[in-house]
């Protein structure tokens, strides 16, 4: 929302008006202000008719005038018809890294400040990642070091690369991770993220969160069975026809 009666956003829609806007653009918008609070706020404003950078999506207009304006984050725009689960702020202080795992929810990832590394893998790239068992609590990580993984032991491993997307985030950047998509995520000194969640509408069917990775393995077990059926019956046929 764009105000017109800065600090104070009165409920009073014509005093505010809802204007798209890139969350990078209203990052550095933000961080502008925090860059020019020694009285020099008006010259800034002025200078963001020129300087802010706005997509083809964006209203190019940002109706910049001599009243104090003010930009406030209500919500984003592709959260509008989604009932969230819940809202996470996550800060480090030193360098962090997740272990490899999937969530049972949908996740929009807001990177406020600092850096963020996420390696992804499709849900089709779970027998490589050798999730722990499904009676354990933790049956949505993976069991696998990705760093120096034992082949010995996870012999599948050796394939996770040609399955993995890696994208480095920064302040102002947001990354969709879809419920059921292993990731792990590095993160930098000092960085500080919001995350979304919402349920997927497989997810909102199933009365326990794990339930759709019980699916999806039954489903495989299930799949692999056939193929190895069909296999059985193409091998008899040919030996038949050779005999």
């Amino acid at each position: 929302m764009l105000s017109r009666s800065a600090p104070v956003f009165y409920g009073d829609i014509r005093s505010h008006e809802r204007v798209p806007l890139s969350f990078s653009t209203f990052i550095r918008y933000c961080l502008g202000l925090l860059k020019n609070r020694d009285g020099r706020r008006d010259d800034f404003l002025e200078s963001q008719k020129h300087s802010l950078v706005v997509s083809d999506t964006e209203q190019t207009d940002l109706h910049f005038g001599e009243a104090p304006q003010q930009f406030y984050l209500a919500q984003p725009v592709p959260l509008e018809t989604k009932s969230l689960s819940s809202v996470n702020l996550w800060m480090n202080s030193m360098k962090a890294r997740s272990s490899t795992h999937y969530d049972p929810h949908h996740n929009l990832l807001c990177i406020v400040s600092g850096c963020k590394e996420v390696t992804l893998w499709p849900p089709s790239a779970t027998p490589y990642l050798y999730p722990l068992p499904l009676y354990e609590e933790a049956s949505n990580h993976s069991s696998v070091t990705l760093e120096e993984p034992d082949l010995s032991l996870y012999p599948r491993a050796t394939c996770l690369s040609d399955f993995s997307q890696k994208v480095v985030l920064h302040a102002g950047d947001a990354l969709f991770i879809p419920e059921g998509w292993f990731h792990q995520v590095d993160s930098e000194v000092l960085t500080i993220a919001v995350n979304f969640w919402w349920r997927s509408m497989t997810i909102s069917g199933m009365l326990e969160h794990m339930d759709a990775y019980y699916l999806r393995r039954i489903l495989k077990r299930l799949t692999d069975k056939e193929m190895g059926r069909i296999r059985c019956c193409i091998f008899l046929q040919v030996v038949w026809i050779k005999l």
